[in-house]
């Protein structure tokens, strides 16, 4: 369990949150421990488990809200309700890694702990050592579905070889219980033999570990995945996770480094200059990385009436343009479009706003195949306007301006310098800009992977200012972080650039193409009796605003027809091909295979187990290791899984009798090896142990077994071959014995039928040892 946790590292940032998962899971695992040992009832100890689960969570993140710290309360779960929500909140707003908040601290102790209680029960409670490692594939196998790499080597080797290990132990002790007379009867003679064949099975179990594990990372380094595609453009498996952050930044570098690009939407606009297309907005740090606010959409919040920008005054120009919009391969809860936005109308599903960023996004629907027209404003500020705003923020602005007071000393110096001399904020903000701009920058998406400082963070914005190389992602990150500085609100948004016009429709100049390549960033800057405020620092990526240019005048032409108008006909005749509508996203289809890959495992894992049995029986019976014992237990089981009733009160002979009038094995041949399989049978429970077969007889033993096999499977009708092979009842019956030898190691009562049946057991092979003799 501690070697599989650490395998969540790729996520989490430090240390603090697997020790937390580790006192935990110790906590969980070794309180059943004590308590068994201590002969407490089965049901008891899982209760007390979990009890033990409660109080360790109460005394971790409760506050002293419990009794005696321990005890929970209804304070207590109002508290975990609290971080639960806290957690979600904070998993949906950080990129990776993450920072282990309290939120994020108490579902991870809280779901080691349940983990931990499902392995101890499948392992302990039930006997299915096998079956323990299920639980923990979780914490194993998610960062590979999140971040796309590959598990840690290290973690996986050590978990591997944990595991490994459980079912050694397994082994040695159903050895163990099989090698064991009947309680009451002293051991026989002799019984060290299989004791001295340990080192080499232990050997072997070595070998065979070895080899799985080295062919589980050949396979694992051999087989293509497929390439992440990022919760903007196409939708990665973290979104669902680390909501609009895993880490969109690292997300949005990758689609723009993909050799081909895919299509995302098109539309036709009223608007005289094609517009940016804005999907979410990140404006916090959590540690060093940006994310995205929680900005819960609200009841009234429908996109039929969107509220004007914070802090538009009336002063400022503004014109509404229409923009009709078509998806094509783009699946995303974050809806791409103008802004600001007024109006939407044609969406299917439930669609809402944040009431601060004012980003429309849907909890229940994704942009698959939509249609829709968005209304919007054309803000046209004046450099005027700009340079006289205040600095008198509102409230949902200021927040805008938290920086984490550790960060590379590159930044605020620079920042301090180009905002020298400066006359207002507006002027410093372009000072800004035109330095990202100059020719002392280059835009570059392979040199901040080839020198590790991709992303947006501010440990990357540190490098970036001394290479100056690196594409929107960092020109945007490094503008709003240094306007921070200079004391102006700023956040950054991601979504798309206008496209280009389209190829298909040559007789429609108007129509846009957005395709991957159109991925981009660009920073907002606050000024009071304006609002929000588009800059472009990155250099031949996207447009200028007139605003922020030297002589700030506004074009007079541009790529789209201006000042065109379009009726409701030629707004809604922009309908994709079908083929264009198709949803490429990998994490619903991903979803749905693993689930059925999941349901297969479990529908085989029984067939595995029963066949893995039946090998291992085999091979010990060729080896000469323990013949009697293993054939005619393998024997019987099959006869089980055949439909054939075994009862464990019968003789070899009465069994034998039993077997031919019900399976078919009647004949020469198979008769005799069923006679010879009886004899041996009788041998080995009524006279000595070294009179068992072995050694030479061994190849006999195994052929006649074979035999006997062939003809059970022959006499069964095709439902009862079929049962055998998914859902052998051999399995269950082994579980009861082992509940019931369980329950005599403990002291604990059993059934009536149970030690009825013991008891004949022990009086029969009793009375056989002592008449028979040598």
């Amino acid at each position: 369990m501690l070697s599989g946790c650490a395998a969540l590292g790729p996520l989490l940032r430090g240390t603090s949150w697997w020790w937390a998962m580790a006192a935990v899971s110790t906590i969980v695992f070794a309180i059943p421990a004590v308590l068994r040992r201590a002969g407490v009832a089965g049901w008891l100890v899982n209760a007390a488990t979990v009890g033990a689960l409660v109080a360790t969570l109460t005394f971790m993140f409760g506050r002293g809200s419990g009794l005696l710290w321990l005890i929970p309360t209804p304070n207590t779960f109002g508290r975990f309700q609290q971080l639960v929500e806290a957690g979600i909140k904070s998993i949906r707003e950080q990129g990776l890694p993450a920072q282990a908040t309290d939120g994020v601290l108490f579902l991870l102790a809280a779901g080691v702990g349940l983990i931990a209680i499902l392995m101890d029960v499948l392992a302990i409670s039930l006997r299915w050592p096998a079956l323990s490692g299920l639980p923990l594939l979780v914490p194993v196998a998610v960062p590979g579905l999140l971040v796309g790499s590959a598990a840690d080597a290290f973690a996986l080797v050590v978990t591997s070889v944990g595991f490994l290990a459980i079912l050694r132990v397994d082994a040695l002790m159903r050895q163990s219980r099989h090698t064991r007379p009947p309680e009451g009867i002293p051991a026989a003679p002799g019984g060290d033999a299989q004791q001295r064949q340990r080192p080499a099975q232990l050997g072997g179990s070595i070998v065979i570990g070895s080899l799985g594990i080295v062919s589980a990372l050949t396979l694992g380094a051999i087989i293509p995945v497929s390439p992440a595609i990022g919760p903007v453009a196409g939708s990665s498996g973290g979104q669902f996770f680390f909501g609009g952050a895993i880490n969109p930044m690292i997300d949005l570098g990758k689609d723009l480094r993909r050799p081909n690009a895919t299509a995302a939407l098109h539309y036709m606009t009223t608007a005289s200059q094609p517009p940016y297309f804005k999907l979410l907005t990140l404006d916090q740090f959590v540690g060093t990385t940006w994310a995205a606010r929680s900005d819960p959409v609200r009841p009234g919040n429908t996109v039929d009436d969107i509220d004007k920008p914070l802090g538009l005054s009336a002063d400022v120009e503004s014109t509404e343009t229409t923009t009709a919009v078509t998806i094509d391969r783009l699946s995303t809860r974050w809806l791409p479009a103008p802004t600001p936005a007024t109006n939407v109308e044609g969406l299917t599903g439930t669609w809402g706003w944040g009431s601060d960023s004012l980003t429309i996004l849907s909890t229940s629907s994704t942009t698959r195949g939509q249609e829709y027209t968005v209304t919007a404003l054309n803000l046209k500020p004046t450099a005027e306007q700009l340079r006289a705003s205040g600095t008198d923020y509102p409230v949902a602005a200021l927040q805008n301006l938290e920086l984490p007071t550790a960060r590379p000393t590159i930044v605020d110096e620079t920042a301090k310098s180009l905002a020298a001399g400066t006359a207002s904020k507006y002027d410093a903000a372009v000072a800004l800009q035109n330095y990202l701009r100059s020719g002392e920058f280059s835009y570059d998406t392979e040199s901040p992977v080839e020198d590790g400082y991709d992303g947006g963070g501010l440990d990357v914005i540190g490098k970036f200012l001394e290479v100056k190389r690196g594409y929107c992602v960092q020109f945007a990150s490094t503008m709003a972080v240094m306007a921070r500085v200079m004391g102006i609100p700023a956040r950054v948004a991601l979504g798309y650039l206008p496209g280009t016009p389209s190829s298909q429709r040559t007789d429609d100049p108007a129509r846009y193409d957005i395709d991957s390549d159109d991925l981009h960033t660009w920073p907002e800057l606050y000024f009071g009796g304006v609002g929000w405020v588009p800059f472009e620092p990155t250099p031949s990526r996207g447009a200028v605003p007139a605003y922020s240019r030297a002589d700030a005048t506004p074009p007079t032409s541009g790529p789209a027809r201006p000042n065109q108008e379009y009726t409701p006909a030629d707004l809604g005749a922009l309908g994709g091909s079908e083929s264009q509508l198709q949803d490429t996203s990998s994490v619903p289809r991903l979803g749905l295979i693993l689930a059925g890959a999941l349901a297969v495992v479990l529908l085989l894992v029984p067939g595995v187990m029963r066949r893995l049995v039946r090998e291992r029986r085999r091979r010990r019976i060729r080896l000469g290791q323990s013949g009697a014992l293993e054939a005619w237990a393998e024997l019987t089981d099959t006869a089980l899984d055949h439909g054939v009733q075994v009862r464990d009160t019968e003789t070899p002979r009465e069994f034998a009798d039993h077997l031919e009038m019900r399976a078919g094995t009647a004949g020469n041949e198979v008769a005799a090896a069923l006679g010879r399989l009886v004899v041996v049978e009788e041998r080995y429970r009524y006279a000595r142990p070294e009179r068992v077969v072995a050694g030479g007889d061994a190849t006999c033993l195994a052929d006649d077994l074979d035999r006997l096999i062939s003809a059970v499977r022959a006499g069964a009708t095709t439902r009862e071959r079929v049962l055998a092979t998914a859902l052998p009842a051999s399995l269950w019956r082994a579980m009861s014995r082992w509940r019931a030898q369980r329950d005599r190691r403990t002291g604990r009562k059993s059934s009536i039928a149970a030690e009825v049946s013991a008891g004949v057991e022990r009086a029969a092979y009793a009375a056989h040892r002592s008449d028979l003799g040598p």
